[in-house]
């Protein structure tokens, strides 16, 4: 009939089970290299492709994702504002960052993280990543290792700014429309 014999054993006859495992094995470029040629060595994965099967996640998982680390990220923004207004610059300098910078992760599970890196360094916000990541810097810095509080105060200001900046930099025209609102109020 329609099974053929290949060292003694029969193959069962073509169904469409196997069309998903046929797709899942060779549905790549280099699946298709390898059914051309099955003595090739797999290859190596990347990092990036392993980033890729790590951070597979529904739409739904993401989006809780995103909101969770977003509320946790402005949380942690809140209570350093409450340590500062208790009047320890130390712990608000640590809470403030943390709850920027977990901010800026949440985004990672819209965009994912490899997607999110290299957006983040495109020319059009590569200034406002390094300036925001600076001043994450020197605000610790100012806090733990200088204790000086007005430059606390100053670079926390600057880390607003830059992470106000870099968010701007995701809607279309809100940084010219920020920069005429900016030259409207200076000119009074």
């Amino acid at each position: 009939g329609w099974s053929s014999r290949v060292s003694g054993q029969t193959n069962p006859p073509f169904c469409f089970e196997r069309i998903p495992a046929f797709r899942q094995a060779y549905g790549t470029m280099d699946g298709f290299r390898r059914l051309l040629n099955p003595a090739q060595p797999e290859p190596e994965p990347t990092l990036q492709d392993e980033m890729s099967e790590l951070c597979t996640m529904s739409y739904k998982n993401r989006m809780y994702g995103f909101g969770i680390c977003f509320v946790v990220g402005f949380a942690l923004s809140i209570v350093g504002t409450i340590w500062f207004a208790l009047g320890d610059v130390t712990l608000f300098a640590i809470f403030y960052t943390l709850g920027n910078l977990t901010s800026l992760v949440s985004t990672c599970f819209l965009m994912g993280p490899w997607s999110q890196l290299k957006s983040m360094f495109k020319p059009t916000r590569l200034v406002a990543t390094i300036l925001l990541f600076v001043f994450m810097a020197l605000t610790l810095m100012a806090a733990l290792w200088w204790k000086k509080t007005i430059l606390v105060i100053v670079f926390c200001v600057c880390e607003f700014i830059a992470f106000l900046w870099y968010c701007l930099s995701y809607i279309p025209y809100a940084r010219t429309l920020a920069k005429k609102c900016f030259e409207g109020v200076c000119e009074f």
